[in-house]
Order: structure tokens, then sequence, then C-alpha cells
């Protein structure tokens, strides 16, 4: 079920990553916090966030990894993601689908790059033991939402119990199989929504050394 917080004019409404996962723990806490979640980030900016909720929800932090497949000529649009058990999605409602040998391409680099990530991220560690559980999925926005399409199904097809979709901020179009979700909890949705980082004050693409740092903070299962 999508559930919004509130919608609002465009302006800000966080002051950085850390001010939207505080709140958005707070938010989430009420509802939630009974099934002892395991809550899920998404590196690198949705892991900051995941950081906080869980620190205030007092609740386990692991990650998962997953990227989006972008454009060749645009690395900012994705036509799809691949999770980091290398299941693919490609979005359906996209106005134009790169051809066979790219779409190759960007899933092989891709593809890649979720191996370095887990090598350095997790010390080549497996993906936590979601069987039975609540999962809290947690990003720092959704604009389309399909970086969190594969890994939502990650988590389904490893037997989770509930999982729940959570960002501090998304946009009207989201990719509708986020709604495969049994839960997709909403802060803020802008009314004039055209990127996640219209409703921070301070928003930028964390370094591998800021991100190394926050998994330094704490325990990481």
């Amino acid at each position: 079920m999508f559930k919004i917080m509130k919608r609002t004019k465009t302006g800000i409404v966080f002051r950085d990553r850390k001010d939207a996962g505080e709140k958005l723990g707070m938010y989430l806490e009420a509802e939630y916090k009974r099934f002892d979640p395991l809550v899920l980030g998404i590196p690198r900016g949705g892991m900051e966030v995941a950081y906080y909720v869980a620190k205030h929800m007092k609740a386990p932090l692991s990650m998962l990894i997953s990227k989006k497949l972008p454009y060749p000529n645009n690395k900012e649009v994705g036509f799809g993601a691949i999770a980091e058990d290398l299941s693919v999605y490609i979005a359906a409602n996209l106005r134009k689908t790169p051809d066979r040998e790219i779409i190759g391409q960007v899933i092989d680099e891709q593809t890649d790059e979720i191996n370095r990530r887990i090598k350095a991220y997790r010390k080549g560690g497996s993906f936590p033991d979601v069987t039975g559980r609540t999962v809290i999925l947690v990003d720092d926005g959704i604009a389309t939402g399909v970086t969190l399409v594969p890994a939502l199904r990650l988590c389904k097809n490893k037997g989770a119990l509930k999982i729940v979709v959570a960002v501090p901020v998304c946009g009207p179009n989201y990719d509708k199989h986020l709604n495969e979700a049994d839960g997709f909890e909403v802060m803020v949705q802008p009314k004039d929504f055209y990127a996640v980082g219209q409703v921070y004050e301070s928003f930028y693409d964390l370094s591998e050394d800021e991100f190394m740092s926050i998994l330094e903070r704490g325990s990481i299962i």
C-alpha cells in the first residue's frame, strides 16, 4: 500500500540524508518496530539514510546492492536495474529501450560494479538471511524507482515475510512494480517534482571514502 505522510510544495524539507534518515525512522517506528525489522540500505546514498533509520529504530542494518542500468548517453537516467543476485529488470513503459547489444554491454559493466561493491563493501560476504523477516528497503528517494524493483524481488525470492519500501521523498511517476511491496512508505511527495535532491538542502553523490566511513560507524550484518 502506497502511503504518503504529506504532499508539499517544491522546497527544502530535509537538511541532509542524516536528517532525512532520522525523520524517516521516527515515521516508521510506530508501525514497524514491533516486527523486529531488518533495515536494508541501497548503496551509496540510501545507505546513509538507512543507517539513521536503523539507529533510531534500534534495528539491525545491512545493505542490498542494486545498480541502475543507465543509457550510454545519459548516465542519470536508467532503462532498468540489476540486483546483486544478478537478476535484471528492464522497465517496460519506456518510450525508447536500447537495442539488445547495448543492453548487454551495460549489464556487463554494471555486473562488474556489483561484484566490486560486494567485495569492497561486504568483504565478499553473502547477502543476509531474510527468511521469515520483515525487511525495510531504504533509499534516499525515488524518481523512477527502477533500482528498487529487482531489490524487492530479490528479498521476496529469498523468503522475506514482508517487504516495505521506505523513502523520504518520491516522485509521482514511479515504476508501478514497486507496488509489489507489502508496504510503500513515503514522507513527502512534492507537487512539482523534478528531482530527489530538490527537498534536500545538502544532496550530493557520496564518495567511496564517505560511504566506507558510514559502514564503519555501526554493526552491519
